[in-house]
Parts: C-alpha cells; structure tokens; sequence
C-alpha cells in the first residue's frame, strides 16, 4: 500500500488537480472578463504573460483576447480577436505563439503573429488541438496538446513529433539543453531528459507552473503563490519569495531575476528574483474559469 501523503501535500495536489480540470473546461465558459465602471475591460482569468523583446511591453494572454497594460494599469486589447487564448509564448522580437479556442467553439490549434498579436496567422492543427502550455527554444516550438494529452514538438510549428502522454499543467524547457523538458503535474514536477518522448514520474515539491529563463534560474510557483527558485534544474528548490494575490494563474521569467506573475488580484513584475513586486495590472478576483 502507497503511504498516504501529508495533509499539506494532499491539499496541494489536490489543488493542482482542481486546476488541471478548471483549464479543460470548454469554451463555454465565458465568464472571463467584464466592463468596469470607467475603465473599459477588467481581466480575470489570464492563461500567459510575456515581455516583447523588441520594447519590453507587457503582454497577457487571457480567456478573452491579449491585452497589455496602459499607463493607469488598465487592460487594452491587442487587435481585434477575443479568443480564448491558452497556450502562449514569445520566439521573438513582435513574435508569438499560441493556442486555445475561437469564439465561435472549437480548437485554434498553433497560430502564429508577428506584429506582436494585432494579427494571426493559422499554422497547424486547427480544429485538432488545443495546446495548453508552449514554449519556444532551441529553434522548437514545444507544447503540451491538451485534446490528447501528448507533449509534441515542431520546428516549424507545421509538422510535428508526437511525444509522451501525461496530465499536465505547464511545461518548461531548459535553456541549455534541448532535450531536458519539466512538466507540472499533480503527483510533482515530471522530468524528460529525451525531447519529451518519455518522463519520469512527478516527483515534489508540486508546482503549478514553471519558468526556466537561465542555467540557474529555474522558477516554479506553487498553488499558494509561493515562488521557488532552483539553481541546479530542479534538483533542489529554495523559496524566493511569495506574489500577492493568492493562487497563481501564470509564471513567466524573463531573465535571472526578472519574473513575471499573475494571480487572482493583479499581474506582478520582480527584478530582484521574486523578493519584492510591483503590481503591472489590475485583475478581477474570479472563482471561475
């Protein structure tokens, strides 16, 4: 018999879990943003976080379009599309990647902009997939196929190599090492050393989600918002510091000690490796989604 886990580590995973199964929701809940009195949109639920190389403006990926911030901390959308956008990452100045769920239903499968999210352009997959969790390094667009379960690759982002099946929640890819990828599962963080053909079991501490932007600088945000930071790949983690807000919605790092994170009451920006932050948006606190 399994030795039953520790409170504290049966709630997190149990958290995790409820996480898990909130981002497999289908696009009809749209429960993701509302007007605000005087200030337009207010956002929610936010899917992904990324700085534009090209003039460190901040975008975020949310149920309902991209939006970035105005001088007043205000969301404002990025083109036209408020599409469901899931999956999202950054390969470059004014260049993204990402997935989800057009207004209309269904899967976006890869779709691809190059003017820094004002226009989209369909690369693979749609109506098929539905990447959760991207990333771009090495050249390779790796993502986590959410309608299948597999992590996949593509150099590119047309035709792709199927992967290992698990249940996941983010992936991060080592910037050293193209075939050592990290999964965040409910049982811990699950290690690839293969290009993400295999993975090991989850092993703890458990995270949500994952950022890996230097050799030594690894950052994983658990359910409470606590930010941890490995300087060995994940071997072992040290606490950093801990975001407002509450439980997490997305973690992108960006350099050695520049971290970005959403939770429930707004998107935050570190430059001192997670030990203070400043707020770059305002977020609607939302139980749903």
């Amino acid at each position: 018999m399994k030795p039953r886990p520790t409170t504290a580590a049966a709630t997190i995973t149990a958290a995790l879990t409820l996480a898990l199964t909130a981002c497999s929701s289908s696009d009809t809940d749209t429960d993701t943003s509302a007007s605000g009195p005087g200030s337009g949109v207010t956002v929610s639920h936010i899917h992904g976080l990324a700085l534009d190389p090209a003039d460190q403006r901040l975008y975020i990926a949310t149920h309902e379009g991209i939006y970035t911030p105005d001088a007043q901390r205000k969301p404002t959308l990025v083109g036209d599309s408020k599409d469901d956008f899931m999956g999202f990452t950054v390969a470059g100045a004014k260049t993204f990647y990402a997935s989800g769920h057009p207004t209309t239903g269904g899967n976006k499968g890869l779709i691809k902009s190059t003017d820094a999210g004002t226009t989209w352009t369909s690369l693979s997959l749609s109506g098929e997939s539905d990447f959760h969790a991207l990333d771009h390094a090495h050249g390779t667009v790796y993502g986590y196929d959410s309608t299948s379960g597999l992590l996949r690759t593509s150099k590119d982002g047309r035709t792709w190599k199927d992967g290992a099946k698990l249940q996941a929640l983010d992936i991060a890819v080592s910037p050293e090492n193209p075939d050592l990828l990290l999964a965040t599962t409910s049982e811990g963080i699950a290690r690839s050393t293969d290009g993400g053909k295999t993975f090991a079991s989850g092993k703890q501490p458990v995270m949500a989600f994952l950022s890996w932007p230097a050799k030594d600088a690894l950052y994983g945000i658990d359910t409470d918002g606590a930010l941890h930071r490995s300087t060995d790949g994940g071997t072992t983690w040290k606490r950093a510091g801990t975001v407002p807000g509450g439980q997490p919605q997305a973690l992108t790092a960006v350099g050695a000690d520049h971290v970005l994170a959403a939770t429930q009451t707004g998107v935050y920006e570190s430059k001192d490796g997670g030990k203070t932050f400043t707020k770059r948006l305002d977020v609607r606190a939302s139980a749903g989604h």
